[in-house]
């Protein structure tokens, strides 16, 4: 099923709360579900019906308060999560179910509503993120040449290497996409990611925390590409 900009989005949807994922807009997050709260969370996406059939929000819950005490079941969460709509949907013989999200608009959290499943449901705001379901137009040329040269630089700092072929021939979006849900960046550094306001911004955040980066450059050209 593909997203239209006239379709209308859900107005509240079940959440999955997990640290360290990033789904961004035309992004795709495979997802392995096993536990029951969840279980029931993607049945009831899948069987759920206009605009909410099949999506999911996902979002990052926030890290715990310094000598504050949280519900560990229900931990605060992000103001901004991302919808996505179940693309791929099967059942394994051992009782998970294997989903693959396309990423459809970020949103913001209005309210939580009171817990009636398992799983919890935000109200969503989607005010100034409409835009999402357009496709961004290209880069500056200067930026992603930056965002080239950081990368190559970042990835001699983690001990990587990258097929520049299909770097160099990927769109700006895809690219960023790539980078972002595969760079080992910190869950805070993905919600950064996730917020920036347009892919521009999303490219200049990208290259600074690429930038920041610390790790080992070892030169072995032997070292694991990054696909």
């Amino acid at each position: 099923m593909s997203d239209s900009p006239s379709e209308p989005l859900p107005a509240a949807v079940p959440v999955f709360p997990l640290t360290g994922a990033l789904l961004l807009p035309r992004g795709l997050l495979p997802l392995n579900i096993f536990e029951p709260r969840y279980l029931d969370m993607v049945r009831d996406a899948m069987a759920a019906t206009g605009a909410a059939n099949r999506m999911i929000g996902m979002i990052q819950p926030r890290p715990p308060r310094r000598g504050g005490i949280d519900d560990a079941d229900v931990p605060p969460l992000y103001d901004v999560g991302c919808l996505g709509r179940i693309t791929d949907f099967r059942e394994t013989d051992d009782g998970r179910i294997l989903i693959a999200l396309a990423g459809v608009c970020r949103f913001r959290v209005s309210a939580e509503l009171e817990r009636t499943k398992l799983y919890r449901q935000v109200v969503t705001d989607y005010h100034g993120l409409s835009d999402d379901r357009d496709p961004p137009g290209p880069l500056p040329a200067t930026l992603r040449a930056d965002l080239e040269d950081g990368l190559r630089a970042y990835l001699d700092a983690q001990g990587l290497a990258a097929d520049w072929d299909a770097v160099r021939s990927s769109d700006d979006e895809s690219l960023i996409i790539t980078l972002a849900s595969v760079c080992p960046f910190a869950p805070a550094e993905r919600q950064a990611l996730l917020e920036a306001r347009d892919l521009t911004d999303r490219a200049r955040t990208l290259s600074a925390l690429m930038s920041f980066a610390q790790g080992p450059g070892d030169g072995d050209p032997e070292r694991p590409t990054l696909q």
